[in-house]
């Protein structure tokens, strides 16, 4: 079971807090840098400087629109997979009528437990048992369907060896999209190196004038700490304000419970 990455353990409003007070003192510190700078080397080149705060700006925006748009792309391939996940443990279920009694009642049994625990795993505090029983399940489902293909070796019966292996194979493609597939914490760290040099900047070019406009500049690093913890959210596993709907799975348990 890999271990949860960093931000996954913070709440996300003290993220948001930290993002905000770095930005803060990257413009500070910049600001005051310059001005000491100013006062004993002064020199005329806030034209220059005002350049570099441009393409710095750029350079950052185009960095969190693409990172921004992987993670999108990774957040849109988990909820596909849960879709998909759903609709394959219910045609594993519905197969299971190819078996003989008592495996399919047993098999049946084990499906339903097999929802309910995809659904507890969302729950961090639940994952790493949720999993483990999830592969127990799984192992004891191929137990049974070996016995069943011994006792009824039709090809008929094969539909449900290939619908039980997509449903495994399934779970080893949510595993992996939740909790290993990741933009890697180096990006993010990256971005706020990139975020806090970029302020340096901004302080330094306001050092040439001594001057400030402190609402622009609240308002900016609101706005880049809000794309910040946009990215920050994204990348969490269902335990940020974003979280993938499990629909399909809700809607899957509650039929399971209807059927005999």
């Amino acid at each position: 079971m890999p271990n949860n990455q960093l931000p996954d353990t913070l709440l996300i409003w003290l993220i948001f807090l930290f993002t905000i007070v770095l930005l803060w003192l990257a413009d500070e510190a910049g600001y005051r840098m310059g001005g000491w700078v100013q006062s004993r080397w002064p020199d005329r080149a806030e034209v220059g400087v005002g350049t570099l705060v441009g393409a710095s700006l750029a350079l950052l925006g185009f960095m969190l629109a693409f990172i921004t748009g992987i993670e999108i792309n990774l957040l849109l391939t988990r909820f596909d997979l849960v879709v998909s996940e759903a609709n394959a443990i219910e045609s594993t279920y519905h197969k299971t009528v190819f078996l003989e009694e008592p495996i399919a009642s047993e098999s049946r049994d084990l499906l339903r437990e097999y929802v309910d625990l995809r659904l507890k795993a969302l729950e961090p505090e639940n994952r790493e048992m949720a999993i483990q029983r999830s592969e127990h399940i799984q192992q004891e489902l191929w137990k049974k369907a070996v016995v069943g293909t011994q006792q009824n070796p039709t090809p008929i019966v094969a539909l449900y060896i290939s619908a039980l292996d997509a449903m495994t194979d399934l779970h080893v493609s949510r595993v992996n999209y939740e909790l290993e597939i990741r933009v890697p914490p180096i990006i993010v760290v990256g971005l706020y190196i990139m975020g806090a040099l970029t302020l340096v900047l901004i302080g330094v070019h306001g050092s040439y004038t001594g001057k400030r406009n402190l609402m622009a500049l609240i308002g900016m690093i609101l706005i880049l700490s809000m794309v910040f913890i946009l990215v920050v959210d994204l990348d969490r596993t269902n335990q940020g304000l974003i979280r993938i709907p499990q629909t399909a799975l809700i809607n899957l348990q509650q039929q399971l419970q209807m059927y005999p």
